[in-house]
């Protein structure tokens, strides 16, 4: 198994650090097949048992303190440059490794706005600051989430090659699924069939599958997280979906709107309402460029959609994508206390985000759209091909 991917950004990391003036990451964990911590399937791609200290320097080095059982597995991943196995405790060597390293700051895990920031446990808190308690190191201690919310964001060639290919799956079920559905399936039956195509592509569900893909039919289906009912598709009506694949370990997520009827029966209420998603998201795409903060790109979508007559939408603009279809770091949403301080977060070259928003008509139940962007040097580009007119199921 190929750990370049790993490897690559475990590098990453140390030059962050660098940049954030961050002596040293200590990712501290055990057990990780029963809790593993969200930065593990970026940097380590392998499981731990015992407690184990992952250590990071800002001069490039990597350290991983293991259970001696687990050296051999870890060594195999190339990227650790030094590894100390133990036996009967880890503590003699993390602390002799620490004091090797002198650090003035440590960044840890945990984090009260990004949860994937937030892989330390209490328990594993805990330990570490009794193993910590009689040394200059426990005073020093401090979040890391500056430095993961940057690694997560900032993706390699590898990932954007892998995001891609996600889309271009996720966009090829859609363009079958066209072939498919037709009025008096149930919402049971489309979810089926998107399930079906998933496995002869050899993909795998981007979120919990019991509502991947969402499929909506009809004015009376609340959009968000509940899954597929015995409900009919009916002429006359929307269908929306909300859809995403992982391959190799990296997601997509897109939504999609089909009407069932002809073009000439689609109801102006409908088009309206598809027009004003589609010129808030347009709207939002050209304003995206690095240096700007997350808030302000959902205002710009947001403002457009309340001048169009609309009431706002009650969700963030836009999630970073990546190993999850919710990546953490910067957030293109409003400042509400939800949200804490991630759409203050600043938008940086190479962060993939979604851009979805809905609106809601008097009679048709919401319409709502989702792309997938890739930010630039100097804006951002669509890595979906746009929905720029309705799916017709005549």
């Amino acid at each position: 198994m190929s750990h370049e991917l790993e490897q690559e950004k475990s590098k990453q990391a140390c030059k962050i650090m660098d940049e954030l003036d961050l002596d040293v990451w200590l990712v501290w964990v055990r057990e990780t097949s029963q809790m593993a911590d969200p930065v593990l399937e970026l940097i380590l791609g392998a499981d731990l048992v015992w407690q184990s200290a992952l250590l990071y320097s800002r001069n490039g080095e990597k350290v991983a303190i293991v259970g001696n059982f687990d050296a051999d597995g870890i060594k195999s991943t190339g990227v650790f440059d030094k590894i100390v196995p133990y036996t009967q405790s880890i503590t003699e060597d993390f602390l002799t490794e620490l004091d090797r390293l002198a650090p003035k700051n440590i960044g840890i895990n945990f984090s009260t706005n990004d949860v994937t920031a937030d892989g330390l446990s209490v328990g594993m808190h805990m330990l570490l600051k009794e193993m910590l308690k009689d040394t200059k190191h426990i005073d020093v201690l401090t979040s890391a989430e500056a430095l993961i919310g940057k690694l997560r964001g900032r993706k390699v060639a590898g990932e954007l090659t892998r995001i891609e290919k996600a889309v271009e799956i996720t966009e090829r079920i859609f363009d079958e699924s066209q072939q498919f559905v037709r009025v008096g399936l149930t919402e049971l039956q489309v979810y089926d069939f998107f399930h079906q195509r998933m496995r002869e592509y050899g993909v795998s569900s981007a979120w919990y599958e019991d509502h991947n893909p969402a499929v909506d039919a009809g004015p009376n289906k609340q959009f968000g997280h509940s899954g597929p009912t015995d409900s009919k598709l009916k002429s006359g009506h929307l269908l929306h979906f909300d859809f995403g694949v992982k391959y190799e370990g990296y997601c997509s997520d897109i939504q999609r709107m089909f009407f069932l009827g002809s073009e000439l029966e689609v109801p102006e209420e409908i088009k309206t309402a598809f027009q004003a998603v589609n010129d808030a998201i347009t709207a939002a795409s050209e304003f995206v460029k690095p240096g700007i903060k997350g808030h302000e790109a959902d205002a710009v979508a947001r403002d457009l959609v309340k001048e169009r007559g609309y009431e706002e939408y009650q969700h963030a603009l836009g999630h970073q994508l990546g190993r999850n279809a919710h990546d953490g770091g910067t957030l293109l949403g409003p400042l509400w206390d939800r949200y804490g301080e991630t759409p203050n977060g600043i938008v940086e070259e190479g962060n993939v985000f979604t851009l979805e928003l809905y609106v809601s008509t008097e009679n048709y139940g919401q319409l709502s759209l989702e792309e997938d962007i890739i930010v630039t040097s100097t804006g951002c580009r669509f890595l979906s091909q746009r929905q720029l007119e309705l799916v017709y199921i005549d």
